[in-house]
């Protein structure tokens, strides 16, 4: 089987990971001056201090002093460094980020499977995952449901970080780099004592680059650069002798671009008229030509208050959270070659989108897009006049595919009251409840490009200069309400059993918000699903008993065997009113297909075992943890994408039942002193074994989960004299092959197959099926590395990202009935320096 054969390749070579081979923590980390320096890491993984090999769970942990090596700045660098987690992210806009760990993958357009937890503090907008969150300190990748410890979206696993702290020592610091692609990022922040028992920690943020890729067609920077910045303050006091207040506050701004793809086309009986046709994704070249300037605006404000007062034999902790994130982008659409824009009808606006698009197709006839698209004489696509007409693919360089706009707007109030022993006893525990308040609005707006770009609003009517001719536009409402309560029990000095239990209910609801308007094109409603009447508010309700159950029994010293048991719970949801119609008239009716989409998607509900070994050996030189896992997930959430003559829809989808196994082994060893090597490797096996929505998938794996991958990884941190060290690192990660739909080898009807028969070339509805095995992300392995001098106060260091400048590709968005693909590629080798001072 490839776990065994993988993991005996990694022994061989003693590929291994844990970022906990870092230096031992100050007292900062959690560990007391009071104890001698060793490699001792104190982790929350249970919401409680305790060593690492104390953990019954498989954790990356990365410590100030490993993420400072590693130059970790958000949740995209540590992931990377992490065995069993990939990430997506950036590729539609800012806060698109899914993370995949073991094979459950948060979808978009729905809730996170992972929880990020900040100083304590659950933080619940999925935008939240891949933005600074401050001065980091400590960072902790906890694997497997956490739900019944960590709270609301930890299915698959759970993100916990500490920032600094403030002590009674005035400390600082200034991190300055230049990049190519004029990359350059400034960081600083200052921490001490405000007033007596008060200290204070402030910092701030800011980067700007211009990106890798370039738009041919308007001759500019404008594919993949962004400009970021972002301050955040903390205020903590101390109100007596027993209790501490800690306050945060954080604003942060993004300005760049968005919708960074390319399409693909997979073909196959298309490739005689041209190879193109038929194209893997891998070998697809980027080549970006829109007429429309792709932007990406996100704004975040978030403020919270903690409070934990300690009594006699337990502690009250009580926080509270209030966060804004607002999120918009423009692109350019993606009908052109539905000719939604290219034939008039009986309106003046379609006669003047048809105008548009005749007047810049003849202008740019000849120029060079992506093969198989072409721009011939006239719009027409070229099925239906393959002598004069028009391939261009979507995000072309005329006006015949229109434009799109996007917002995607959250308020929510969160709130959790805690009780929990602190005697230290052999027994433990903690109570408590949660609520969350969501109000979310989320819009889709398609128009007509005239050629005077996009008006900035969901509606605009007909006679404008950017007329609507499709709106989704919803505003869900959320509600939860949760209890939770866990025991720890030390049986033993050598055992000690762990049980946990939380219940969740979410009410949810969804209002649409869409104005009763005429598509000026179609003459049909705005919205395609008030073609079959009006659209009603719903309301649902989701609710799951997580509970959890782990085990540790000491072997020896050095060797602790570790089990454990959860039941992981994502909330069902909404999607744009009246997406199931639309699928089944334009898809299932039209050409054939069998896919079901519901306006309501179900809850997600996994079952996890976990069980492990770890320890370490030659007086904690060499670490090591061995761990294999089985999950079960029950309506797995999928997004899914479709483009057609309507336009676009988003939608999330159920898989309803995924199987997932796989092992997981980390090693590492110091070699010297001031010498470590590391690595891991982690081998996920998964299968659907039923889909409803997708018959014809039962059998593939599942979406966004790669096959393996592989870390590996050397740091020196040497003196050169009495005051300066030379401090190097090299990380090499390697991710295997991945699907990211679920039809993978799987031939599939598309709109080509319903319109080649009453077109004028009459051919047979199968020449225009699609053929998915080609859209598997191939394996790729990214090597960045630092070198650098640093003494007490200042450092250089010169870094490569990339080093090896490997093509690869961020995602992959199989359009099924389309056709193709939405590729999108990964950043490109950059080289630069970095200054860093503190105090």
């Amino acid at each position: 089987m490839r776990i065994s054969r993988y993991l005996t390749a990694a022994s061989a070579a003693t590929i291994a990971f844990t970022a906990s081979s870092a230096l031992a923590q100050d007292t900062q980390d959690g560990v007391s001056n009071d104890e001698p320096a060793s490699d001792v890491i104190i982790v929350t993984a249970r919401r409680q201090s305790e060593t690492l090999a104390e953990v019954p769970t498989a954790i990356t942990v990365f410590s100030a002093d490993a993420i400072d090596k590693a130059g970790i700045e958000r949740a995209d660098d540590f992931v990377q460094l992490t065995p069993g987690v990939t990430i997506v992210t950036g590729t539609a806009e800012a806060g698109d980020t899914q993370i995949n760990i073991r094979g459950i993958n948060g979808a978009r357009d729905a809730e996170s499977s992972v929880a990020l937890v900040v100083d304590g503090i659950l933080k619940t907008n999925t935008a939240q995952l891949n933005q600074d969150q401050g001065t980091l300190r400590q960072i902790e990748i906890l694997k497997g449901p956490q739900g019944a410890l960590y709270g609301r979206n930890a299915a698959a696993g759970a993100i916990v970080i500490q920032t600094l702290k403030p002590s009674d020592v005035l400390e600082g610091g200034v991190t300055l780099s230049a990049a190519e692609d004029e990359t350059y990022k400034a960081s600083a922040y200052i921490a001490g004592p405000f007033a007596q028992d008060a200290g204070y920690v402030l910092s701030a943020s800011y980067m700007t680059t211009d990106g890798f890729y370039r738009n041919d067609f308007l001759g500019s920077k404008t594919i993949d650069d962004q400009e970021i910045w972002s301050v955040d303050g903390r205020f903590i006091v101390g109100l007596g002798e027993a209790t501490e207040l800690d306050v945060k506050a954080r604003y942060s701004q993004l300005r760049g671009a968005s919708i960074n793809f390319n399409a693909a086309f997979h073909l196959p009986n298309f490739a005689g008229v041209n190879p193109d046709f038929y194209e893997d994704v891998n070998d697809h070249p980027f080549n970006f030509y829109s007429n429309i300037r792709p932007t990406n605006e996100q704004d975040t404000f978030e403020a919270s208050a903690k409070i934990e007062h300690e009594m006699d034999a337990v502690t009250l902790t009580a926080w509270a959270l209030y966060s804004d994130v607002s999120q918009a982008l423009t692109a350019d659409g993606t009908s052109a070659d539905f000719a939604r824009f290219t034939f008039p009808a009986g309106t003046q606006d379609s006669i003047d989108a048809s105008n548009a698009c005749f007047t810049s197709t003849a202008a740019l006839t000849g120029f060079p897009v992506n093969s198989p698209g072409f721009v011939g004489q006239t719009p027409v696509p070229f099925i239906f006049d393959p002598a004069t007409g028009s391939t261009f693919g979507p995000y072309s360089p005329t006006t015949c595919d229109g434009t799109q706009f996007q917002i995607r707007d959250q308020k929510d109030i969160s709130a959790e009251i805690r009780l929990a022993s602190n005697t230290g006893g052999p027994l433990e525990w903690q109570v408590g409840a949660y609520y969350l308040h969501i109000d979310r609005e989320v819009g889709v707006s398609l128009g007509a490009d005239l050629g005077q770009g996009i008006i900035e609003q969901l509606y605009n009517a007909p006679g404008t200069s950017n007329p609507t001719t499709q709106l989704y536009n919803d505003e869900f409402n959320t509600d939860v309400y949760a209890a939770f309560a866990s025991v720890d029990w030390e049986a033993s000095d050598r055992l000690d059993i762990g049980v946990a239990l939380r219940y969740d209910i979410e009410d949810r609801s969804v209002s649409n918000l869409v104005p009763n308007a005429v598509d000026p094109f179609t003459g049909g409603p705005i919205n395609p699903g008030q073609a079959f009447g009006a659209i009603p508010d719903q309301s649902e309700s989701f609710k799951q008993l997580q509970p959890k159950v782990s085990l540790r029994y000491e072997i020896s010293p050095s060797a602790n065997f570790y089990a454990n048991w959860g039941i992981g719970f994502k909330s069902g949801g909404f999607n744009n009113q009246g997406a199931s119609a639309i699928v089944d008239q334009a898809f299932n009716q039209f050409i054939g297909t069998n896919v079901l989409i519901e306006d309501v998607f179900d809850k997600e509900r996994s079952s996890a075992f976990e069980a492990g070994i770890k320890g370490d050996f030659l007086n904690g030189r060499i670490t090591y943890d061995l761990a294999g896992y089985y999950t079960e997930i029950d309506d797995m959430q999928f997004f899914e994408f479709f483009v057609g003559a309507f336009g676009l829809l988003r939608v999330v989808s159920n898989i309803d039942e995924v199987e997932v196994y796989g092992a997981e082994l980390n090693l590492t060893a110091e070699i010297i002193d001031g010498w470590d090597i590391f690595g891991s490797v982690n081998v996920t096996e998964s299968e659907i074994k039923e889909n409803l929505s997708r018959p014809i998938t039962v059998g593939n794996q599942s979406p966004y989960t790669a096959d393996y991958t592989i870390n590996i990884g050397t740091q020196i941190d040497q003196p050169l004299n009495d005051r300066l060290n030379l401090v190097a690192r090299a990380d090499y990660r390697i991710t295997g092959p991945t699907w990211f739909h679920t039809v993978q080898d799987d031939p599939s009807p598309t709109l080509f197959s319903g319109l080649l028969p009453g077109s004028a070339l009459m051919l047979p509805a199968f020449v225009g099926d699609a053929e998915y095995s080609i859209t598997e992300r191939e394996a790729f392995g990214i090597l960045d590395a630092r070198i650098g001098i640093e003494s007490d106060n200042w450092s250089i260091t010169a870094f490569a990202e990339n080093l090896t400048n490997r093509k690869y590709l961020n995602e992959v968005i199989p359009a099924i009935e389309f056709g193709g693909s939405f590729v999108s590629p990964g950043g490109l080798r950059r080289f630069g320096v970095e200054l860093g001072y503190n105090f």
